[in-house]
């Protein structure tokens, strides 16, 4: 079975992030290293700014400066390529060993999209299956499909309770 590749986190000079993150994908291009190294995002948010004369402007911002996202599997070749990208000062990780993020680190930074099958409706009863209330029973209050998430009413303590919790943290009863 073939290995599955990871996201890995590449430290860069500040200020070269898109020059690194072309550099790989040229440097994948050139020696033919689709199968090793996938993807490279650089993770980034729409925010508002405000200029000098009260307009406001739209602008895309770096959630993660210096640093650029890597989906690939780990091998000495595609260590050294991306390794010796100009601007790249090294994979985070302790020592020389990158470590990759986790499932939870990787949808929690929005790096990868991941479509969540909801079989449930409004008005269903579903246990919580996931997080701190883990095992409780509640009903579908209502469904964010542009957020991911679900409002549940708990029954705790003798009160009802709503709360909002990650579609993936609910299953039909």
């Amino acid at each position: 079975m073939p290995e599955e590749a990871k996201w890995y986190v590449v430290h860069t000079y500040s200020g070269y992030e898109n020059k690194v993150a072309d550099s790989i994908l040229n440097a994948v291009e050139n020696r033919q290293l689709h199968h090793l190294i996938r993807e490279v995002k650089i993770p980034t948010e729409k925010v508002i700014e405000i200029t000098k004369d009260n307009q406001k402007k739209e602008v895309e911002r770096k959630l993660f400066p210096s640093y650029v996202l890597v989906k690939m599997i780990l091998t000495d070749d595609s260590w050294y390529v991306v390794r010796n990208i100009r601007g790249v000062t090294g994979f985070v990780g302790p020592g020389s060993k990158p470590v990759p993020l986790t499932d939870a680190e990787v949808a929690r930074f929005g790096v990868e999209t991941r479509e969540i099958e909801v079989n449930y409706a409004v008005g269903d009863s579903v246990m919580v299956d996931g997080g701190y209330l883990e095992g409780f029973i509640g009903v579908v209050d209502s469904i964010d499909m542009d957020k991911q998430t679900v409002c549940v009413t708990v029954s705790m303590m003798g009160k009802e309770v709503p709360v909002e919790l990650e579609l993936n943290q609910v299953k039909p009863l």
